[in-house]
C-alpha cells in the first residue's frame, strides 16, 4: 500500500489549500440572498455561535434555539421561526457540498504517494529478486479487484447536483472567482432532493452518474498504468478491474424491484455504456483521418451510433467486434503510419476489454427465507409434485439434501402466485435473456441472504432447472451470504457440505473452480456489536479458507463494507493490507455505498487513487503472505475473550428495556421511512410493529449517527479493554496490538467512529427523567472505551495518528452542529399534543436535517 508524504506536510497542506480557501469562499457564499427570509446568511454565524455556546453550557436545544431567536428576531411568530429554521438548513447543506468541493480539489495535493511503497517499487525488487518475480508473476495471474456499487439511500444527489459539484471542484481547482461565484448561486438554487422517493430505476440511473463520469475513466487509468507496469516487468498484461452493481438487482427487503426493474436496468447501463464509447470514438475519428481505415471507421461509427441511440436494435454482446476492428485500426497505424494516434486506439481498446458490452455486473440477491417460498410452492406444482414428499421442509438438513434430484424440468405452474414467488422465477428465466443481450458478464451472480443451509443454495440452484436453465449450461455463479454472529460461525460447515455435493462440485468445476462468498457487517454489528462483528467474520474467513484449500477451491470473499465502521467502513486499504496468508486475498470484491462513493470515488482523481490502493494492498499482501498473529494461541485467546465481552455488555444493552424507546423518541429513526430518498423500506416486514430483527442495519446505524453517539462503531470495546486490564492480561493486549495490523485496523476505525461521537450534544438528557439513567451508560462506555483505546495506543486524543483526518471530521461536525440541534429541537416538540399542520411542519423540520448530518460524515451510515 502506498503511504503519504510527512504528516506535518499533509497538515500544512491541508491548513494552506482546505481551511483557508473554505473560509474565502463561505464568506462569499453567506452573502448570497437565495431565499425569501432577509438575511438568513448574516444571521447563520450567530446561529452558530449561539449553538456551540449552548452546548458547552449543557442547554436543551429548545432553550437554545428559543432564546436565540428571543435575542435576535424578537416579536417572530412560531411559523416565521420554522421558515427560518428551514434556510439554515438549506445554507448548511450547502456548505457541507462547497467543503467537499475544497477538499476535493486539493486531493492530489495532499495524497501524493511515496514511490518507495508503490506497486513500482514492488515490481522493480521483484526484478531483481528472482523468487519474488515468480511469485509476483504468479499472483498477477491470480488477481483480480472488483468494487460493487450498491443502492444505498444515504447517496442521494441527482445528477444535476453531482454536476454542479464536479464543476465547482475544478473551478476552486483553478481559483476562478467568477465561476464559483456563479456555481455557488446555481448551487443554491438548485434542488437537492425529489419530493417523492426514487424508483429503483432512478436510484440506478443516480448511480450510474458515477459509472459514467468518474469511473469508466479512472478504471481505465488505472488499468493503463498497470499494463505498462507489467509490460516493463515482462509479465504479460491481464484485466485486473471489474465493476459490480446492485441497484435494480437487489430485491432482498424491497418489495419495488420487479423483474422488469432488472431488465431496464441492464439495458440502461448497456447504453450509457456505448454513449461513453461513442463519445471516445468521435475523438478518435477526429484525429485518424488517413487511408487504409477508412472502412473500419465507417463500421464502428456506425455500429456505435446504433447501440448508444438506438432504441430498437437488436441487443447483443458487440465487443468482440469491436475489438476485432479496432486492432485492425491500430495495426493500419503501426505499420503505415508511424503508429500515430495509436494511443487513441489504444485508450478505447483497454475501455472496451474492461467494460465489454455490460459496464457494471448486475447481482442479483435475495433472501433465503423468500427462495425456500418459491421452491415450496414449485413443489406443488407438475411434474415436480411426485419427486418430494409432503413433509419435505420438516426433513433433517442432511436428508433434505438427498432428496434433493436436479432434474431438468419444465413446471406447469397452476393457482396464484403471490409477488415474491412470481418475481424470483420471473427474474431466474430473465437472466438468460440479459446474457445474451450483454454478455455472461452482464449478471451472472445470484446471491442468497441470511443462507444458513447448503440446501438454501441447492434448492435455488433445482430453481434454475425447473426454469428454462440446462445444467450442462448453467452459466451463474451461487454466492452465499453470511452476516449474522451465528451465520458466521456455521459458515464453514455449510460450504463444506456444498464442497461435497456431487452436483454442486460440478457445477462449481464447470465455473472454473471458484466461489465467491460474501460476508456482510452490517447485520453482525446490530446483532453482536462492534468487536464481536470484526472478530466473527475475521474466524469465519479463516475457516472459510481452509475448507476451500482443502477441497482445491479458489475461494473469493466479498466483504460487504457499508460507510461506517459500524458496518465494516473506515480504514479499508489498511484493512486488506492486514490479510495473513491464512485468509484469502487473492481476489478483492467489495461493495462502496452511500457517502464513501462520493468521498472516495467521487471524481477521477480520488477513485484512481483508492482503486490504487486497493490494487497495492492486495498484491504486497499476496507476495508477504505472512501469518496472521491473531492466530497465535496468546492473541487469539485475548482476542476472543475481549469479543465475548463485548459482545455481552452490547447484548445487554440491546436487551434494555429503554433500547428502543430511546432511538425511536431521541432519534429520527421514526421518520426515516418519509424521507424521499430511498426505493428500499427502512425495515422489513414493513405495517408491523417495529422490532428491532426487522430493522434494516443501515437504519439501526444511520439513526445512532443522527444521535451523535455512533453506538454500533464502539459499544463494548471500552469493557472488554477494561475487563482484560483487570484481570492482569493487559501486556498481551498491548502485545496484540502492537503485532497485528488487523487488529490495529480494527482500533484506528473504533477511534474514527468515536471521534464522530459527540456526547456533549445530548449531555442535557442527563437530567431527563425517563432516558437519563440509559443515557449514562451510554455516555460511561463511550468514555471508557476512549480511556482504554487511548491507553492501549499510547495517543493523547482519538485519531491523533492522522491528524488531516480528525481536522476534517472537525470541521464538517462544526458545520452540522446547527443541523443537530434543529433535529432535537423538532423531535422534542413532536413529543407534545399538536395539531396536523405544526406535526407535519416539525416532522418535515427534522427530516430535512438528516440529509445534511449524513452527508458531513461521509461514512456514518
Amino acid at each position: 500500500m502506498q503511504a503519504l508524504q510527512p504528516t506535518s506536510q499533509r497538515e500544512t497542506i491541508f491548513n494552506n489549500e482546505v481551511i483557508s480557501r473554505f473560509e474565502l469562499y463561505n464568506s462569499l457564499f453567506l452573502t448570497l440572498p437565495f431565499y425569501k427570509v432577509k438575511d438568513t446568511g448574516t444571521l447563520l454565524p450567530l446561529f452558530i455561535k449561539s449553538c456551540e455556546d449552548g452546548v458547552k453550557n449543557h442547554e436543551t436545544p429548545h432553550k437554545l434555539i428559543e432564546e436565540f431567536f428571543a435575542k435576535y428576531t424578537p416579536n417572530t411568530n412560531p411559523q416565521d421561526i420554522i421558515d427560518l429554521l428551514f434556510r439554515f438548513i438549506q445554507y448548511i447543506e450547502r456548505q457541507v457540498v462547497l467543503f467537499d468541493a475544497v477538499e476535493d480539489a486539493s486531493f492530489n495535493k495532499l495524497n501524493v504517494a511515496d514511490e518507495q511503497t508503490s506497486l513500482r517499487a514492488l515490481f522493480l525488487k521483484a526484478n531483481d529478486d528472482k523468487k519474488l518475480h515468480r511469485k509476483v508473476d504468479h499472483l498477477i495471474e491470480e488477481f483480480s479487484l472488483r468494487l460493487v456499487l450498491t443502492a444505498h439511500p444515504t447517496q442521494f444527489y441527482p445528477g444535476s447536483v453531482l454536476a454542479i459539484i464536479n464543476d465547482l471542484t475544478t473551478a476552486i481547482r483553478s481559483n476562478d472567482i467568477s465561476t464559483i461565484n456563479q456555481l455557488l448561486q446555481q448551487l443554491g438554487k438548485t434542488p437537492f432532493f425529489n419530493k417523492k422517493s426514487p424508483t429503483p430505476v432512478d436510484e440506478a440511473l443516480s448511480l450510474a452518474w458515477y459509472l459514467e463520469n468518474v469511473f469508466y475513466f479512472a478504471a481505465a487509468n488505472i488499468q493503463a498504468g498497470l499494463n505498462q507496469l507489467l509490460s516493463e516487468y515482462h509479465i504479460d498484461p491481464k484485466k485486473v478491474i471489474e465493476l459490480g452493481f446492485w441497484p435494480g438487482g437487489d430485491r432482498d427487503g424491497n418489495p419495488n424491484v420487479h423483474p422488469e426493474t432488472t431488465l431496464q436496468v441492464s439495458r440502461m447501463l448497456r447504453q450509457i455504456l456505448f454513449r461513453c464509447y461513442y463519445r471516445d470514438f468521435r475523438n478518435l475519428k477526429r484525429r485518424i483521418t488517413f487511408r487504409g481505415v477508412e472502412d473500419h471507421i465507417a463500421t464502428l461509427h456506425d455500429v456505435l451510433y446504433k447501440n448508444a441511440f438506438d432504441s430498437n436494435i437488436e441487443l447483443k454482446d458487440i465487443s468482440p467486434f469491436i475489438i476485432e476492428n479496432l486492432n485492425k485500426i491500430k495495426e493500419t497505424l503501426v505499420n503505415d503510419h508511424g503508429g500515430l494516434f495509436s494511443d487513441l486506439v489504444d485508450d478505447l481498446l483497454r475501455k472496451v476489454e474492461l467494460y465489454r458490452s455490460h459496464f457494471a455486473s448486475l447481482d442479483i440477491r435475495q433472501d433465503s427465507r423468500i427462495l425456500r417460498k418459491v421452491h415450496a410452492y414449485c413443489r406443488e406444482q407438475k411434474p415436480i409434485n411426485s419427486l418430494f414428499s409432503k413433509d419435505y421442509d420438516q426433513l433433517p438438513e442432511a436428508e433434505k439434501l438427498k432428496a434433493l434430484t436436479f432434474k431438468t424440468a419444465k413446471i406447469i405452474y397452476s393457482g396464484q402466485q403471490d409477488n415474491l414467488i412470481e418475481d424470483t422465477l420471473q427474474t431466474i428465466a430473465q437472466l438468460q435473456q440479459m446474457q445474451a443481450e450483454n454478455g455472461e458478464e452482464a449478471c451472472h451472480r445470484f446471491i442468497i441472504s441470511n443462507c444458513q443451509q447448503a440446501s438454501d443454495i441447492l434448492q435455488l440452484m433445482e430453481l434454475f432447472l425447473w426454469n428454462g436453465w440446462e445444467a450442462d449450461n448453467l452459466t451463474i455463479d451461487f454466492v452465499p451470504l453470511f452476516e449474522t454472529v451465528n451465520d458466521l460461525a456455521g459458515a464453514d460447515r455449510i460450504m463444506e457440505a456444498l464442497y461435497t455435493h456431487p452436483f454442486y462440485l460440478q457445477h462449481l468445476k464447470r465455473r472454473g473452480g471458484k466461489q465467491d462468498i460474501m460476508l456482510g457487517f452490517s447485520d453482525s454489528t446490530k446483532d453482536g456489536g462492534y468487536l464481536m462483528a470484526n472478530w466473527s467474520i475475521f474466524k469465519a474467513k479463516v475457516a472459510l479458507t481452509k475448507i476451500s484449500e482443502e477441497h482445491n477451491i479458489k475461494l473469493a470473499f466479498f466483504d460487504g463494507r457499508g460507510g461506517p465502521p459500524a458496518r465494516g467502513g473506515g480504514k479499508t486499504h489498511r484493512f486488506y493490507a492486514s490479510m495473513g496468508k491464512e485468509i484469502a486475498n487473492k481476489n478483492i470484491q467489495l461493495t462502496i455505498q452511500g457517502q464513501t462513493i462520493s468521498s472516495q470515488y467521487g471524481s477521477v482523481d480520488s477513485a484512481a487513487f483508492n482503486i490504487e490502493q486497493l490494487i497495492n494492498a492486495g498484491i504486497s499482501s499476496g507476495v508477504k503472505e505472512k501469518h496472521n498473529v491473531l492466530l497465535d494461541k496468546a492473541n487469539y485467546t485475548i482476542l476472543d475473550n475481549m469479543a465475548k465481552d463485548s459482545y455481552d455488555a452490547f447484548l445487554a444493552l440491546r436487551q434494555h428495556p429503554l433500547f428502543l424507546p430511546y432511538l425511536e423518541t431521541l432519534s429520527p429513526l421514526s421518520l426515516l421511512s418519509k424521507i424521499t430518498i430511498s426505493s428500499r423500506p427502512v425495515k422489513r416486514n414493513a405495517g408491523e410493529a417495529l422490532k428491532l430483527d426487522d430493522l434494516r442495519a443501515i437504519s439501526f446505524v444511520t439513526s445512532w449517527s443522527q444521535l451523535k453517539q455512533n453506538i454500533p462503531g464502539f459499544y463494548g470495546v471500552g469493557t472488554a479493554l477494561k475487563n482484560q486490564e483487570d484481570a492482569g492480561n493487559w501486556e498481551q493486549v498491548k502485545n496484540t496490538y502492537q503485532e497485528s495490523g488487523y487488529f490495529k485496523t480494527i482500533v484506528d476505525n473504533c477511534m474514527m467512529s468515536m471521534s464522530k461521537s459527540d456526547f456533549a450534544i445530548t449531555a442535557y438528557l442527563a437530567k431527563d427523567k425517563k432516558f437519563g439513567e440509559f443515557w449514562k451508560v451510554l455516555h460511561n462506555e463511550f468514555e471508557l472505551s476512549k480511556k482504554m483505546l487511548l491507553k492501549l495506543s499510547g495517543h493523547h486524543a482519538l485519531m491523533e495518528n492522522y491528524p488531516v483526518e480528525k481536522r476534517s471530521i472537525a470541521i464538517r461536525e462544526k458545520i452540522i452542529l446547527p443541523l443537530v440541534l434543529i433535529q432535537h429541537f423538532a423531535l422534542e416538540k413532536l413529543q407534545h399534543d399538536l395539531n396536523d399542520e405544526k406535526r407535519q411542519a416539525y416532522e418535515k423540520l427534522a427530516i430535512r436535517t438528516v440529509y445534511g448530518i449524513v452527508n458531513a460524515g461521509r461514512n456514518l451510515a
